[in-house]
């Protein structure tokens, strides 16, 4: 098996909590097999770029008001012009269409907070995940890691990991627990999972 490793790009809209959980996982050895070289937003004011700036990775601003009907293009253009191998959505506002998706069959994974099939799919991100979730009365919500296809939500899970609700949560409280608790730690898992089998041309 070769020690080269998975070249993954992440996709950002936002601050980049995310993508500074996968850069701390990469420089503490939780992900071994990939390494993110590229990290492409959808809006120039991203804070999720300075993050990834801080850190010596390559960067990229792909908005749809300079692209309009070909941004998916463009995206697909720097991806391949950057080799990548491995696509992770980590906050990005964007919904990719089944063309795209296809383009890189098995080889897109999103972070959802919240434990799919609950409170996903067209309409649920951010606060709004959470705010359903206290509205329903769960005890119990987490994240998950899938596979990204047409369908908001709907590929194939990788990783889940459950998080208790408390009496009194508010949406904030609960989406930074969420976040601490589960999605910081089953993205760069999943990122390796997903990485190791890519080296080991595992069928994906």
């Amino acid at each position: 098996m070769s020690a080269k490793k998975v070249r993954v790009a992440v996709l950002v809209s936002g601050g980049g909590t995310n993508l500074q959980a996968i850069i701390d996982a990469q420089r503490s050895g939780v992900i071994k097999s990939g390494e993110v070289v590229l990290v492409i937003s959808n809006r120039q004011d991203a804070y999720a770029l300075k993050r990834a700036g801080s850190a010596g990775i390559k960067t990229a601003v792909i908005t749809k008001q300079d692209c309009g009907a070909n941004f998916e293009n463009r995206l697909i253009s720097v991806l391949r012009e950057n080799g990548i191998e491995l696509i992770v959505l980590a906050g990005f506002m964007v919904i990719l269409s089944k063309s795209f998706t296809d383009t890189f069959k098995n080889r897109i994974i999103n972070v959802h907070p919240s434990l799919i099939p609950s409170f996903c799919g067209e309409g649920f991100y951010g606060l709004r995940v959470h705010e359903a979730a206290l509205e329903k009365g769960v005890k119990v919500t987490g994240a998950t890691v899938h596979f990204v296809n047409e369908i908001p939500d709907g590929g194939e899970i990788i990783e889940q990991k459950a998080v208790r609700v408390y009496p009194g949560d508010t949406p904030e409280r609960l989406q930074k627990r969420v976040m601490r608790q589960a999605e910081w730690k089953i993205l760069p898992k999943a990122i390796e999972i997903i990485s190791e089998r890519i080296k080991t041309n595992e069928r994906l």
